[in-house]
């Protein structure tokens, strides 16, 4: 992966020729011309040819209305979409291979693949637990091999059954049975909060959404990015209906005309049953289901909100704050997909999930990703607050033979390392003195085995990359980052400034969290870091 900012290869403006404007209009739908459509646009022009050739985006901009230098800032802006030349031939395939930390932990040699094959290296594809995973196409593969990946390239359709239920609660709401103050009271008692990271209560972001002038619109989030991060994945695919049932409940009780389902690209396999569902929804509000297309940075809810729009995934400046002034101007609700269920099995069981006794001092259940060197990786659903050898030991089955607890995220790359030695219970507010945070409970494990700084660097190679380059102190500093972090001794007090002038002057949480990478590692693990 490099170390870069997210700048994509830049082609020069093309005359549209005859036979390129026959292209897209044969191939997309009659409404394509809409600008909130032109990266599902993009997405459907490199599903037919491969890629995005240069006549066929100066056809898109013709027939558009744009610039052709808006259609290919987009398309460069997104690691997903290939840009070529008219006389370049398309790859047969892609396939990328995940450098996310527990897969780095077991590389994985492809071998010789078909000609026309193209292997990149590639940020976490949540299957943290199934490492070494393997995107080939829109397939995942877990536990990838030069076998696995070859048989998937052979026949590469993706199984894949979300399952369904007759949506009881929604029925409720719209029934009259469960009114409007009911559901807040019962979210506020529960005190959920959003699970995305931030960690803001549900309940009140809500109210926030509900109390602006409408039209209004609802965001489910589906673009989890940090590195050890799956559970939204996870959610998708064994409980998908009750994450739309949240999703419409949410709609219902602020009011929304319309709902917009953003699922990240890496997640594509689940693209074609979510249609199915989405289509076959009851309530009456329209759901939209949208496609990410590689950008970390659009888990950020503003700079969603652009790429929904059609644009670059840039963060916005606030205020005005998107539950204000959201998507298409309007008041946004955006939730993502964990709170999303958690709305609908509170409202069917009730808040005690959330109000009976946790561990240590916290309440309630919590969902963590847990990858690395444990036994038996994967989500866990368990109590608030529970301490990482806890977690670990009654949920994960121990760590690996031959493994010893060295090291752990708490919550993904952002979160910071924490040592064996510091076990603060894993729950918001908790680990914040320990120079870390729980963010969306991405739990990583490390033993003696692992080199922690080869894994800070390659954490720091993600952030540099995943910039999206629109503020100086992120787009310079997480590059200049990686240069620091790959000498052989780390210069402690410029990694200090550097964090400060990122920590105070970046615009959205990328850059600001970014340097808990290295900052934790000064601060935990002075024996690794002369």
């Amino acid at each position: 992966m490099s170390a870069t900012p997210r700048t994509h290869r830049r082609l020069g403006p093309a005359a549209a020729s005859p036979q390129a404007l026959a292209d897209i209009v044969a191939l997309l739908p009659a409404d394509f011309r809409r600008r909130d459509l032109l990266i599902e646009t993009l997405h459907a022009l490199q599903d037919r040819f491969g890629g995005l050739f240069r006549r066929h985006l100066a056809a898109l901009a013709e027939e558009m209305r744009l610039a052709p230098a808006e259609v290919q800032e987009v398309a460069s802006f997104y690691a997903h979409f290939r840009l070529l030349g008219d006389d370049e031939p398309a790859p047969r395939a892609v396939v990328r291979r995940c450098t996310g930390p527990a897969c780095a932990m077991r590389a994985v040699d492809l071998g010789d693949l078909p000609d026309g094959v193209v292997v990149e290296d590639a940020p976490c594809m949540g299957l943290c637990d199934h490492a070494p995973a393997v995107l080939a196409g829109k397939v995942p593969v877990r536990g990838a091999d030069a076998a696995k990946v070859g048989a998937v390239l052979a026949s590469p359709e993706a199984p894949v059954t979300l399952s369904g239920h007759d949506y009881p609660i929604l029925a409720r709401c719209l029934s009259g049975e469960l009114p409007r103050d009911a559901v807040l009271a019962e979210i506020d008692r529960a005190g959920l909060r959003g699970m995305g990271g931030a960690g803001f209560p549900t309940a009140r972001k809500w109210r926030t959404v509900a109390a602006q002038p409408g039209p209004r619109l609802v965001v489910v989030n589906a673009d989890e990015g940090e590195p050890g991060t799956f559970k939204d994945r996870w959610f998708l695919e064994s409980n998908a209906a009750r994450v739309l049932e949240g999703a419409l409940v949410a709609a219902w009780a602020v009011e929304a005309d319309e709902v917009y389902l953003y699922l990240r690209d890496e997640y594509a396999d689940l693209h074609k049953d979510l249609a199915v569902m989405v289509r076959d929804l009851p309530g009456g509000v329209p759901v939209h289901l949208r496609r990410g297309a590689g950008a970390y940075v659009c888990g950020e809810e503003s700079a969603l909100i652009e790429s929904l729009e059609g644009k670059r995934g840039l963060p916005r400046q606030r205020p005005p704050y998107v539950a204000e002034v959201g998507l298409f101007g309007r008041p946004t609700l955006v939730n993502n997909v964990e709170t999303l269920y958690w709305v609908s099995r509170i409202l069917a069981e009730g808040p005690e999930l959330f109000t009976s006794e946790g561990r240590n001092g916290h309440r309630g259940l919590r969902t963590y990703s847990v990858s690395g060197r444990v036994r038996e990786p994967g989500v866990k659903i368990a109590p608030n607050g529970i301490t990482v050898t806890e977690l670990i030991d009654e949920f994960c089955g121990g760590m690996e033979d031959g493994h010893t607890l060295a090291a752990y995220l708490p919550g993904g790359a952002s979160g910071g390392f924490l040592p064996a030695h510091v076990r603060p219970p894993l729950a918001f507010g908790a680990i914040e003195e320990h120079g870390g945070f729980i963010g969306s409970a991405a739990v990583v494990v490390f033993s003696q085995a692992d080199d922690l700084r080869a894994a800070a660097l390659g954490l720091a190679r993600f952030f540099a990359h995943e910039s999206c380059g629109q503020c100086t102190p992120c787009r310079v500093g997480t590059a200049k980052s990686v240069d620091l972090l790959a000498r052989p001794a780390w210069d402690r007090d410029l990694l200090g400034d550097l964090a400060s002038v990122m920590r105070d002057a970046s615009i959205c949480g990328l850059g600001q969290a970014a340097p808990n990478v290295w900052q934790s590692l000064l601060r935990h693990f002075p024996e690794v870091t002369p």
